[in-house]
């Protein structure tokens, strides 16, 4: 006899077929034809009568939509032992408390409103925003904002700069708020206008991060797949307007708050909408956009069960049948859709991991990067390892020995010690380079070099007049005339006599500032540290011109090969040696490979990076903090400074280049390195 179903479940018409709806769980179930036969017969009471009255149907059929049915809590238990079963199915999805907590802490819904009376009402209000004359418009001012973005492209350049400040982060994030509320109303708008309801809206925690999150899962009774995508297409719909409007009035506005605020609201948006939400890999909408597009439900799951299925079949050749049966070109996209699915979530839950590592206090922060890992990463690992062990004795028999080749192909890649490279970032310069700067602040009275000329140690390069300390000078040099006339005078004046002491330390100390003020003056001459070439001397630097004395002015070059400076991580530095042979290789690839040879490793580690061109903000690969507040910076880990020499016959460098530096270094395996990496980490966090 057939199992009772639910009173309250409704089958209703669905996308190619029908739709099986559970309102108190509030989840679809997507039937081919047979399967929705089979339920509309399902009174005849017992598999043999409702095979007898479906044609094309078995009591098998009959029994494996018996067992989905079941499987999928949709029938009424009528037993003890299916209430015991469905009790303890209850309370193993309850999970222990600690199970609890990690679920809640890895994601968690908050319902906070039911806007469904709320959109019905406002809806006519908002409908126009559909029409094709808000479309037109929208697309005109895209292109007139990208336009003007164009023609002030400095400016734009620079707001964005000054978005990276704290209170243009704390901005952005107020625009991200905005820009998100607007991306539910537009899914919940469309979904009301396509018939649908919307029961709750709410914000989610992903990681403790709060995302919102409106429930649209009506959306599956509509059987049109144009309306299905309108629903999932909405929310980025919506930003992708925000963006265009807020791009032409950033355009229009003049400088002040409200344009600050603008741009603000742009960038997030265009951010916001191209870089996650259209991205298929997670359950945002670009995900929900691709599935209704390809009209293939649950697309994560089914093309993960590929990809286990692919991933067996390549390691084992096992010869099972795939999960479900599809074109080999559908097949195969869907199991290259899921490698990269994995690919991706690896990388960012790797990342994640690190950023609750950092930001949570030490043994917080230790804790939540454990649960990441374990939940994230070897949950997974750990489900398929454990599958295989369930078809080891096939495994032997079939692909023992494509398990062995793997095995040995593996330990050759981990134990071998192969690596026998270092890269670091570095910099060509010269190897002796200065700097020139005034010793005083004046004007320009003239200039001996230009750029490129020659010269020689203290060859005179610039000559500057200082009228201030001229006037000092000429001041001094009246009082050391007038003490010395009174000094001269004391024997036919007695009150000179009388001032005599008072008369000779007044012409000591007119006389030392004379002297001081003269070798002030002698500044004014600027020469030649040393034999080189002038470079990097001040554009349309010209007589009558005023300098400061913390100005630079110019800098020499010495003759001889170039040096290069590098950086590298403790472990690195550790399999580095002087002698090492390597070469350099500048950015833009427009110079040819540079021979060179390590000559110095520092003991300890940088407190200040001095090639700032290395640094990220200046587009360089090396992380870096302000160091409290002045120019210097730190960089983020320690690095240790390696110093370089070129090969005699590498030209002169005109100018300093950044690039990479290659280096021949002890060899060591990827187990070894990781295993230095993970000892390393605990002594640190240890405090030891």
């Amino acid at each position: 006899m057939l199992p009772r179903l639910r009173a309250e479940l409704h089958l209703l018409p669905g996308p190619e077929g029908w739709t099986l709806f559970d309102p108190v769980r509030n989840r679809y179930f997507r039937l081919g034809e047979d399967v929705a036969r089979i339920l509309a017969h399902w009174d005849a009471g017992d598999a043999e009568s409702v095979a007898a009255r479906v044609r094309g149907i078995t009591v098998d059929d009959v029994v494996d939509v018996v067992a989905f049915l079941a499987e999928q809590e949709l029938l009424v238990p009528e037993r003890a032992d299916q209430v015991d079963a469905l009790a303890r199915r209850a309370e193993r999805l309850r999970g222990t408390l600690l199970g609890r907590f990690l679920h809640a802490y890895l994601f968690v819904r908050f319902p906070l409103v039911r806007p469904d009376r709320f959109l019905t009402a406002t809806l006519p209000r908002v409908r126009f925003l559909a029409g094709r004359g808000f479309l037109w418009a929208t697309l005109a001012a895209l292109v007139l904002g990208l336009f003007l973005v164009g023609r002030q492209w400095d400016a734009f350049h620079a707001a964005a700069a000054g978005a990276a400040s704290l209170q243009g982060l704390v901005l952005s994030g107020l625009a991200l708020g905005l820009v998100k509320v607007l991306h539910e109303l537009g899914h919940a708008y469309v979904a009301k206008a396509k018939g649908c309801r919307v029961p709750t809206m709410g914000v989610a925690l992903m990681v403790l991060w709060p995302v919102l999150y409106t429930d649209t899962n009506e959306s599956w009774r509509l059987t049109a797949r144009r309306d299905r995508l309108a629903v999932a297409g909405a929310g980025i719909l919506t930003e992708l307007a925000v963006a265009a409007w807020a791009t032409l009035l950033w355009g229009l506005l003049p400088d002040g708050p409200l344009r600050g605020a603008v741009f603000l609201l742009a960038a997030v948006t265009w951010i916001s909408s191209l870089l996650i939400n259209l991205s298929p890999f997670m359950r945002f909408d670009g995900y929900f956009l691709l599935m209704d597009w390809l009209d293939f439900p649950n697309l994560h799951a089914r093309s993960f069960a590929l990809a286990r299925w692919h991933l067996r079949e390549v390691l084992f050749g096992l010869g099972h049948p795939p999960p479900e049966q599809l074109a080999p070109a559908r097949r195969r996209g869907l199991v290259a859709f899921a490698y990269g699915v994995w690919a991706y979530r690896l990388v960012l839950f790797l990342g994640i991991a690190a950023l609750v590592y950092g930001f949570f206090i030490k043994l917080v922060g230790i804790a939540l990067f454990a649960v990441e890992i374990g939940w994230f990463v070897l949950r997974p690992l750990y489900g398929e390892v454990r599958q295989w062990w369930r078809l080891r004795q096939e495994i032997g028999r079939r692909g023992g020995w494509r398990l062995a080749l793997l095995g040995g192909v593996a330990a050759v890649l981990v134990l071998l010690p192969w690596e026998s490279r270092v890269s670091a970032p570095a910099m060509l310069k010269a190897a002796r380079h200065m700097a020139l700067y005034p010793g005083i602040g004046g004007r320009v009275e003239s200039i001996a070099v230009r750029e490129g000329a020659r010269v020689t140690e203290g060859q005179e390069v610039l000559i500057l007049a200082a009228p201030d300390l001229e006037h000092t000078l000429a001041q001094a040099e009246r009082r050391v005339r007038l003490a010395d006339y009174e000094t001269a005078s004391q024997s036919l004046d007695a009150t000179l006599r009388d001032r005599g002491q008072a008369l000779r330390e007044a012409a000591a100390e007119a006389l030392a500032e004379a002297v001081a003020v003269r070798r002030e003056l002698e500044r004014a001459t600027l020469r030649a540290p040393m034999t080189g070439i002038v470079v990097d001397m001040v554009p349309d630097l010209a007589a009558g011109q005023w300098l400061g004395r913390t100005e630079r002015v110019l800098s020499i070059r010495a003759d001889g090969p170039p040096v290069i400076d590098a950086y590298v991580g403790e472990r690195e530095a550790a399999r580095l040696h002087p002698g090492a042979e390597g070469r350099f290789v500048a950015e833009g690839l427009d110079l040819p490979p540079i021979p060179c040879r390590l000559t110095a490793v520092d003991a300890d580690a940088v407190r200040r990076l001095p090639d700032l061109a290395l640094a990220v903000p200046a587009g360089g690969d090396i992380a870096v903090r302000s160091a409290g507040g002045t120019a210097a910076v730190v960089p983020d880990n320690a690095l240790y400074h390696l110093r370089c020499e070129a090969g005699p016959e590498t030209p002169a460098a005109t100018a300093q280049r950044r690039g990479h530096l290659v280096l021949e270094a002890d060899r060591q395996s990827p187990a070894a390195a990781s295993l230095r990496w993970i000892v390393s980490v605990l002594v640190r966090e240890s405090g030891m």
